[in-house]
């Protein structure tokens, strides 16, 4: 597969994540020259990207290092045309017990890609942010013009983000996309997400313990959202814009369950657990997006049913259980 994107270098934040690992072989798939930033850490261990086949592995340049510092990043940055930046805490729980880590990674490192594209003449920027920056809906579905609210310290620290992104191209013209996904999931995805917990424990015990099973989510298959920045990265007259990704379809967390738990084919009970639930006003009641301007901007749609990608999903989890941890469900 080739696109407007063949040969080109490009450089993925965030590489070794569920998302980016992802978009990286998507890319790679595309033609595109790819270097790949993973977290560094002793072990030399390069998360998800393990998980891709040798061919694709093979043609990246993988390097190791933390958003964190600038120095690095700067020099991470050099060369590449186009920087998909993806590196981010993401766990909303963890983000109350250590919201400072959020504000140094999502924050902060963003604000050193920014500077480091600014000083390099990047082609383009996609940052990437969520569709938990708008809180609970205020109207559906969400567009790109509904207000943002903080319910979380790691809401908060992607709004800051954003805002920065938003201020390097009005005040630098620094040319920047910002891709807002709504809730993404499919193989490769950690316990600490709603649906892989559910099938891990399915496939696993005879319990499953779940946390609030009202809210709503507007659910994208994986290999929809990578589609989506692979279209942006080259889109012509896009640059400072913000565009959803969403399937523009809400479903509940319960209802989310039962397809989950049906797509395992075992039949465990269900216990809520108070310790998975939310502070009441933290927890963002609804979210359904608008993704008319992706579709207008990038002839973007999803492709993968909800249905067929938990069934994808609820696959490859059983062919990689061992690696879930079964028996541990703190996420």
């Amino acid at each position: 597969m080739t696109s407007d994107l063949n040969g080109k270098p490009v450089l993925v934040t965030g590489a070794g994540g569920f998302i980016g690992s992802h978009l990286t072989e998507a890319l790679v798939r595309s033609g595109a020259s790819v270097k790949a930033l993973v977290h560094y850490n002793s072990r030399n261990d390069w998360a998800q990207l393990e998980s891709l086949s040798p061919d694709v592995r093979s043609e990246l340049d993988i390097v190791a290092g933390d958003i964190r510092d600038p120095f690095f990043t700067d020099t991470l940055v050099a060369g590449s045309e186009v920087v998909f930046h993806l590196a981010a805490l993401i766990p909303i729980p963890y983000s109350y017990v250590a919201p400072g880590e959020y504000i140094d990674t999502n924050i902060k490192g963003t604000l050193n890609v920014l500077e480091a594209c600014r000083r390099h003449g990047v082609r383009r920027l996609l940052h990437t942010s969520t569709s938990e920056t708008y809180g609970t809906a205020k109207y559906t579905p969400i567009d790109e013009d509904h207000p943002l609210q903080g319910q979380s310290p790691y809401s908060a620290s992607k709004i800051g983000a954003d805002k920065l992104v938003e201020s390097y191209w009005r005040s630098f013209e620094t040319p920047v996309v910002t891709m807002r996904p709504f809730n993404t999931f499919g193989p490769r995805q950690s316990a600490r997400a709603f649906l892989p917990t559910v099938i891990t424990q399915a496939l696993d015990a005879d319990v499953i313990r779940v946390g609030s099973l009202g809210p709503v989510r507007d659910m994208n298959y994986v290999a929809d959202t990578a589609r989506g920045f692979v279209l942006a990265a080259t889109a012509e007259g896009i640059d400072g814009e913000t565009i959803n990704l969403a399937r523009g379809s809400g479903v509940t967390m319960g209802e989310l369950l039962e397809m989950g738990v049906a797509a395992t084919g075992r039949n465990p009970r269900i216990e809520q657990d108070p310790a998975r639930v939310r502070p009441e006003k933290s927890e963002v009641l609804e979210l359904i997006g608008d993704a008319s301007r992706a579709e207008r901007l990038l002839g973007w749609k999803p492709e993968t049913s909800l249905e067929d990608g938990v069934r994808i999903t609820a696959e490859w989890i059983r062919e990689h259980l061992a690696d879930y941890k079964p028996g541990i469900y703190n996420v």
